[in-house]
């Protein structure tokens, strides 16, 4: 199996599996991503990690034996299999952490970028090397990078296709921690500090933000006025303030 779904109690783990070819994606695995992506949404996990297999590559990018002798059509078709299924993770009920143990390069990169948190170990490289090939990202790499890290950053990166190694990926916000010791107990761990707030709460706070980052302040500002509202009407908002005034904790219903 090129990608493969356990679950470890409430955290769900998709692992890129073809190792020997350092998790490359090719178009049937990005199908599979996809597919996979859905069955977690209709599980009842309250966070997903994504991650490679083996030590080497969380994702070395596309497989470039797949993108030759192409026609426009088709190119134009793959780059929209890509988006439509790293967009997935946006709308996804539960918050998504990319646990990067090695090379996430191209696509790889950009499944990374789509994710809400990104862990790495101190190996991890970080690169959108397609101008190399005369090419320019075609998953979400020149949308999502600038909107992570700035514009001129993302341009940099993008234009020279330089590999960006762990520390500076943590200095210019493309990474959020930098991770000694096994990464996926780590990813979990992390996870393990917002995975038992209200679940509806989460999901309405990643879309105030995420609607944010496509409008002006002052719209944004009416987006997270109309949300926090539709908040206060939740369950679980009343449960988390009666819970903080008797003083003990919440029992959250996701409703």
């Amino acid at each position: 199996m090129s990608v493969e779904l356990i679950y470890r109690d409430r955290v769900a783990i998709l692992t890129l599996s073809r190792p020997d070819a350092l998790n490359a994606l090719n178009f049937q695995m990005i199908e599979k991503i996809g597919e996979t992506l859905d069955a977690v949404a209709r599980s009842e996990a309250r966070v997903l990690i994504i991650t490679g297999a083996g030590e080497r590559a969380f994702c070395a990018g596309a497989d470039i034996t797949e993108l030759t002798g192409r026609n426009l059509a088709a190119h134009k078709a793959g780059a929209e299999l890509g988006q439509h299924v790293f967009a997935k993770l946006d709308t996804l009920p539960v918050p998504s952490i990319a646990a990067i143990n090695g090379f996430a390069l191209g696509g790889g990169c950009e499944l990374a970028l789509s994710c809400s948190f990104r862990l790495a170990t101190p190996r991890a490289r970080f690169g959108l090397p397609e101008i190399k090939l005369g090419l320019i990202p075609g998953y979400g790499g020149t949308q999502r990078l600038p909107r992570l890290i700035g514009e001129s950053r993302a341009l940099e990166i993008i234009l020279t296709g330089r590999m960006v190694g762990a520390e500076e990926a943590l200095k210019i916000g493309l990474v959020n921690h930098i991770v000694e010791g096994d990464l996926l107990d780590a990813a979990i761990a992390f996870a393990g500090e917002f995975i038992g707030y209200s679940l509806l709460t989460a999901r309405l706070a990643r879309e105030a933000v995420r609607r944010s980052m496509d409008s002006p302040l002052q719209q944004g500002l009416h987006i997270e006025a109309d949300l926090s509202t539709l908040a206060y009407q939740s369950a679980d908002a009343e449960e988390g303030m009666t819970a903080f005034l008797e003083k003990r904790p919440p029992a959250y219903r996701d409703c």
